[in-house]
């Protein structure tokens, strides 16, 4: 066990970057044995289930939906919220008994939670029937972590974050259209309530030439549609100490290939750049929807948040990214109730919601997150006006919501088709260009492919439509 060091994770910015290359491990080990995975949190948490997956079918396993059916049953876990870590828990308490009828289970707990050293001290003292605890740095070691358990409880999480290893195409993608490709590793800002940089490490940039070999094979066959991830994606190719090469420069680069679509996320607004919005506006390819938090409104508040810009430079930013982009979609995050978050500080936050015209939001009350700087803070606000404020904050985002899907009533929209939607069979789904979800009715066959839909109606969360003939 070598867990990471929170108070000297600040100092990691010099440690040198290596770039490993290795073979995806193939063998019949796991033959006939049955695997379950359950993904908690970001869309970072989703891809490395992926790698995962694909891992375990390259040794064998079949994946099953039924974890109750499985041999090994892995929870890749999420550290952002205490309601994650709960919700971890009481799934791994539920999974305890099946090693009764099942001795050869194995229980694996991988992801943020596996890098915080309060969570491997929790497993060590009350959880020791798990069986293997690996962390967001040991993903490419699962197979020999797997072959070679021990009885017993089995904790591999390395602090060394410095690499970044590419294993070739080993993911088992849950979409066979639309797909999450990693562009770089860790955060370096150092929010005061964020538990990611300790969790996922330093800023780290994978190569261009890496990403773009991943994308022109992706588009060989058959995808659609690319999501590039990153904590701070805005801050790709910043530690590149030989060239000279930005996010603007890979996402030019990334257009040209000529696949359908592309997206990007997360996006940290110190680091959007003009070169990048001008990109942006430059190629049909890159979809006109951006999701930029800003947490919150007040310039005081942000300050305690060490997000280091201010709410008139956020705002500066995005009316030049309408100007950049026309009729773009913008959607974002927001922290209500931080530490000494007084009623003006809100009202800021508020003023900020209309001015920036967003059309979605992921809103929260502030979650103390241990080992950061803003879970000790004084000034812990109160659970009746956090809920209060959080209400008539999402009052004012499902107005945007809404304002936002109302715009495009009565125009055709480009739909990338991805399925039956969940509560209407008959009614196909998919996503527009602006990020919007249009229903419509049509044959099985268009899942896929990119179609023409007219918008007849908007409601607050979807739009509804027909098939352009």
């Amino acid at each position: 066990m070598n867990l990471p060091d929170m108070k000297e994770a600040k100092s990691r910015h010099n440690d040198i970057v290596d770039f490993i290359y290795k073979d995806p491990i193939q063998s019949d080990v796991f033959n006939g044995k049955k695997c379950f995975i359950k993904t908690y949190g970001c869309q970072m948490n989703v891809h490395d289930s992926e790698e995962i997956a694909g891992i375990l079918e390259n040794l064998g396993f079949e994946q099953t939906e039924d974890y109750e059916q499985a041999d090994l049953i892995i929870l890749n876990t999420c550290a952002i919220r205490e309601n994650a870590h709960d919700k971890v828990f009481g799934f791994l308490g539920r999974c305890k008994h099946l090693k009764k009828t099942n001795p050869e289970l194995k229980l694996c707990l991988c992801g943020c939670m596996a890098q915080e050293k309060s969570v491997v001290d929790e497993i060590m003292t009350n959880h020791k029937y798990i069986d293997l605890v690996f962390g967001t740095h040991n993903i490419h070691e699962l197979p020999n972590l797997l072959m070679n358990l021990h009885e017993g409880l089995n904790i591999e999480v390395k602090s060394n974050e410095g690499d970044v290893i590419e294993v070739g195409e080993v993911y088992k993608r849950d979409s066979h259209y639309t797909a999450w490709i990693n562009i770089m590793y860790g955060c370096d800002k150092f929010c005061t309530y964020c538990i990611v940089p300790y969790t996922r490490g330093k800023e780290r940039s994978r190569k261009s030439t890496d990403i773009l070999k991943e994308v022109n094979c992706l588009k060989e066959q058959g995808y659609k549609e690319i999501t590039l991830l990153g904590q701070n994606v805005n801050a790709y190719g910043k530690d590149f100490t030989d060239i000279k090469y930005s996010f603007a420069n890979l996402l030019e680069d990334l257009a040209k290939t000529n696949i359908h679509r592309i997206r990007y996320t997360t996006s940290h607004p110190r680091d959007l750049d003009i070169e990048t919005m001008e990109v942006m506006g430059k190629y049909d390819n890159i979809m006109p929807h951006l999701h930029l938090p800003v947490q919150s409104g007040s310039n005081d508040v942000l300050k305690k948040m060490n997000r280091k810009y201010t709410k008139e430079v956020y705002l500066e930013k995005v009316n030049k990214l309408k100007e950049c982009v026309p009729g773009i979609s913008l959607t974002t995050d927001i922290i209500v109730a931080f530490p000494n978050e007084t009623e003006e500080d809100f009202n800021e936050t508020l003023d900020l919601v209309r001015k920036a015209d967003f059309e979605g939001a992921y809103t929260f009350i502030f979650s103390p997150r241990t080992g950061t700087p803003a879970a000790s803070m004084d000034g812990q606000i109160d659970p009746d006006t956090a809920k209060r404020r959080l209400l008539t904050l999402n009052e004012l985002i499902n107005e945007g919501f809404a304002k936002g899907n109302k715009r495009f009533e009565g125009t055709v929209q480009e739909v990338l088709v991805e399925g039956y939607s969940g509560k209407k069979d008959h009614l196909l789904t998919g996503y527009t260009k602006h990020n919007k979800l249009v229903n419509f009715e049509g044959d099985e066959s268009l899942i896929g492919t990119l179609v023409n839909v007219k918008i007849k109606k908007a409601f607050t969360w979807h739009l509804l439509g027909e098939i352009e003939k």
